[in-house]
């Protein structure tokens, strides 16, 4: 096969060019357009606000009910 790329000669079943390191063919999944892969998302507070209400309103009921 011949990278498309360069014009050298490379394997059948070469992913990538190994003089030109181009990919020899397109990628199936095309990737973001906007921000980086690798940043992290933001999660929602919420499940830690419900939890400490709750744990918020056991205490309270628990000195309230004298235990």
């Amino acid at each position: 096969m011949i990278c498309r790329h360069c014009g050298t000669e490379i394997a059948a079943k070469a992913l990538i060019c190994y003089r030109c390191g181009q990919a020899t063919t397109d990628p199936k999944v095309k990737p973001p357009t906007e921000g980086s892969i690798f940043e992290k998302r933001r999660r929602s507070p919420l499940p830690w606000l419900v939890a400490a209400a709750l744990a918020a309103a056991a205490a309270a009921a628990w000195w309230l009910l004298g235990g």
